[in-house]
C-alpha cells in the first residue's frame, strides 16, 4: 500500500454502522417484531418517508438499510448543500438504474427542511411515479418545513434519542474495537450523559477515551480517566428551532403548575444548552399576566424587574434574578381571568359591528361639541357615592351589559370578585335590572 492507494482508518462509529435490521440499536418502536418499518422491509415493498428526530440516533443508516432491503440503489443527498441541480441529477441517475437493470432507487435526503418550496417540489412527480423511493431526515419537526404536497405523500415517523441501556449496548459491540481497553460502569454513564441520546456522539468519545487510556498504557478507563480526557458537550439544543419551543413550553407549563422545581429544570436546560436567557426572561413576563394576573399583581412587576437585572448583570449572576422569579411565579396564586376576558372581548369586537362612541363618553374639548351634547350626561365617579356611578353605561348603545372578567377565588382576586358583585349589585338598585 502506497500513499495514494491506502485508505484512512473509518471512525469508530462509521465502522460499527448497522448492515442490517437487526443491528440497529433503538427505535423498536418502529423497528420490533409487528411495527411499520419492519413490516415494509421485511416485505420489500417501501413507501417514501421522513424520519424526524435528534442527531445520532440512525435516521441515514435506515435510508441505507431501506435501499439494501429492495435491492435498491443507494443515492443521498445533503439539502443544505444541493440545490435542483443536484436533484435533477438523481433523477437522471435513477432513471439510468431503472432503464439499464429495472433497479429501484432510494434517494436519501439529509435535512430536508433545509430545501425550499421549489427544490421540494421538484421531487414530487418522481415520487409520486415512484421512480424514487425517498426517505427524508430532519432535525426540525416536519409539518412546519416540509410542503404539505410532499407530506401528503411520505409516512413521517418520529426517531427517538437513545437511552442510557442502548448506549451500553452500542459499546458491547464496540469493544472488539478498543484494543483491549475497557471502560468501567461509571465511566461509561458519564459518557452517556455528555453523548445526550446521540450514539455517534457516544461512540465518538468511546473512542476517544479508548485512544487516550492506550497512550497511556491504561487498561481499564475510569471515571477519573474519563473526566481528565474528554470534555463535556452542549446538550440538545437549537436556538432557532424545536427544542427552544419545547423546552420554553415545558418551562411555561411548569411555571403555570406551579413546579418551582420543574421551572428551575427547564431553565437551567435552555441555559445549559446555549439558549438565550432573555427568551426565558420575555416568558416570564408574558406568564405573569396570563397565567397569574390580578390574583397577585406583583408577579408582572417582579418578572419585569429580573430581565432587566438579566438585561445589566448577564451571566451568571443576572440568572440568580431569574430563578429568583421563576420560583416566585410558580408559587404565586393563579388566575387567567384577564386573559379569558381579554379573548372574549377581541372576539366579541372582531364579529361586531363599528358602534359609535356614545354621547356621554366624549370629550368635549370644543364650544361646539358641548352643544352638541357630547359629555353632557357623563356622571364622574367622584362626585357620586362611593367613588362610583351606579347605573352608568361604558358600553356603546345596544350592547348588553357583559361580565368578560370573571375574577378567580384565588389570592387577591378574592377581593376583587367581592368589589365587582358589590358594584354589580348598586347597578341593579340603581336600574332595576338584573343583568346589569
Amino acid at each position: 500500500m502506497d500513499l495514494f492507494t491506502s485508505e484512512p482508518k473509518r471512525p469508530l462509529a462509521e465502522a460499527l454502522r448497522p448492515s442490517t435490521l437487526d443491528e440497529v440499536v433503538g427505535q423498536s418502536h418502529l423497528l420490533g417484531p409487528g411495527k411499520p418499518l419492519r413490516l415494509a422491509f421485511e416485505a420489500k415493498k417501501l413507501h417514501s418517508f421522513i424520519l424526524w428526530g435528534p442527531p445520532g440516533v440512525g435516521k441515514t443508516t435506515l435510508g441505507r438499510l431501506a435501499a439494501r432491503a429492495t435491492d435498491s440503489q443507494f443515492l443521498a443527498i445533503s439539502a443544505v448543500l444541493a440545490g435542483v441541480k443536484d436533484i435533477r441529477q438523481a433523477i437522471e441517475t435513477a432513471q439510468d438504474a431503472l432503464n439499464r437493470n429495472g433497479q429501484s432507487t432510494v434517494l436519501f435526503v439529509d435535512e430536508i427542511h433545509s430545501f425550499n418550496k421549489s427544490q421540494q417540489d421538484a421531487l414530487l412527480p418522481h415520487v409520486e411515479s415512484g421512480l424514487l423511493t425517498m426517505v427524508g431526515g430532519t432535525t426540525e419537526h416536519p409539518g412546519l418545513q416540509v410542503t404539505n404536497a410532499l407530506l401528503s405523500r411520505a409516512q413521517v415517523y418520529s426517531l427517538l434519542p437513545l437511552e442510557d441501556h442502548e448506549l451500553k449496548r452500542l459499546y458491547e459491540r464496540a469493544m472488539p474495537h478498543l484494543d483491549g481497553v475497557k471502560i468501567d460502569e461509571e465511566a461509561l454513564q458519564l459518557l452517556a450523559g455528555f453523548a445526550d441520546g446521540d450514539g455517534r456522539r457516544f461512540l465518538n468519545l468511546v473512542e476517544q477515551v479508548s485512544a487516550a487510556a492506550r497512550g497511556g498504557n491504561v487498561d481499564m478507563v475510569s471515571l477519573d480517566f474519563a473526566k481528565s480526557s474528554t470534555s463535556p458537550s452542549l446538550r440538545r439544543f437549537d436556538k432557532a428551532g424545536d427544542q427552544l419551543y419545547w423546552q420554553l413550553s415545558a418551562f411555561h407549563k411548569s411555571l403555570r403548575g406551579s413546579s418551582p422545581d420543574g421551572a428551575l429544570y427547564w431553565m437551567a436546560r435552555i441555559i445549559d444548552g446555549g439558549g438565550d436567557a432573555r427568551h426565558i426572561a420575555r416568558r416570564m413576563i408574558a406568564m405573569a399576566s396570563e397565567d397569574i394576573g390580578n390574583a397577585d399583581p406583583r408577579a408582572l412587576q417582579l418578572a419585569l424587574d429580573a430581565a432587566a437585572a438579566y438585561d445589566r448583570l448577564g451571566a451568571p449572576e443576572g440568572e440568580l434574578a431569574l430563578a429568583q422569579a421563576a420560583t416566585y411565579l410558580a408559587t404565586a396564586p393563579k388566575s387567567n381571568a384577564s386573559y379569558l376576558a381579554w379573548k372574549q372581548a377581541k372576539d366579541f369586537v372582531t364579529k361586531d359591528t363599528s358602534r359609535p362612541v356614545p354621547l356621554h363618553l366624549r370629550n368635549a374639548p370644543a364650544k361646539l361639541m358641548k352643544q352638541m351634547g357630547y359629555g353632557a350626561e357623563y356622571r364622574y365617579a367622584h362626585d357620586e357615592p362611593d367613588a362610583y356611578a351606579a347605573g352608568q353605561s361604558y358600553l356603546p348603545e345596544g350592547i348588553e351589559p357583559q361580565h368578560w372578567y370573571q375574577p378567580s377565588d384565588r389570592g387577591l382576586e378574592i377581593k376583587m370578585g367581592e368589589k365587582l358583585r358589590w358594584l354589580r349589585d348598586k347597578d341593579t338598585a340603581a336600574t332595576g335590572n338584573e343583568g346589569d
